[in-house]
């Protein structure tokens, strides 16, 4: 449980109070009561997913969890590691309307010819190749190149061919094509609708 609080940003060496201790323990019974087959979350998650695997081997349960660890995408804001669902500007939600997604993207921190800590590279090379293995991007003299391999992206958006101006809108089409099928499932489906709708009432807090 020690080893976990680094979920919370801080060290295993650092004192802990109760609610601290109890933090890791509810997300480990977490996995026990969804009686989850796989935990599909970031690497910041890792070891309370493994904490819950130990937890089979000291009970006995012979089916453990299959531990799924994938790429924290970085908050959309300036300096932000990691999404933040309290923080809605932040990240982009699988239920996000169209508007919703191009204002984000709009208003997101992307400097020009800088890879490192920009979340709309980070969002091109782990989602939009991940999921199209590919990006077009329109420049504004009327021109459009489409990239298949990353390190092609990279170097031109490096080099100031891709401009911030050119990327954004790209990289909110190659997104909006993911979300749209989403879109309509919530749309269309009425037990998924009703869920939805009870999920965004819940509130969530900082």
């Amino acid at each position: 449980i020690q080893r976990c609080c680094t979920i919370m940003g801080r060290k295993d060496t650092e004192e802990m109070s109760a609610a601290q201790v109890m933090y890791p323990c509810m997300q480990c019974a977490d996995v026990f009561f969804l009686k989850a087959d796989i935990c599909q979350l970031g690497l910041d998650q890792r070891k309370v997913n493994m904490l819950a695997r130990e937890y089979c081997d000291s009970v006995k349960i012979k089916f453990k969890p299959v531990i799924l660890s994938h790429h924290m995408l970085m908050g959309l804001k300036e300096g932000q590691e990691k999404m933040s669902k309290s923080d809605p500007d932040s990240a982009i939600f699988m239920e996000d309307s169209e508007a919703d997604l191009k204002r984000k993207i709009k208003k997101a921190f992307c400097p020009p010819e800088v890879v490192e800590g920009n979340p709309i590279v980070d969002y091109v090379k782990h989602i939009v190749f991940g999921y199209h293995n590919k990006i077009v991007i329109a420049f504004h003299g009327g021109e459009s190149e489409e990239y298949t391999e990353y390190e092609k992206f990279e170097a031109d958006y490096r080099s100031g061919k891709i401009h911030p101006g050119d990327l954004k809108p790209a990289v909110t089409a190659a997104i909006n094509s993911i979300l749209e099928p989403v879109r309509k499932h919530f749309e269309t489906d009425a037990e998924a609708k009703k869920l939805l709708e009870q999920v965004k009432k819940f509130k969530t807090t900082r």
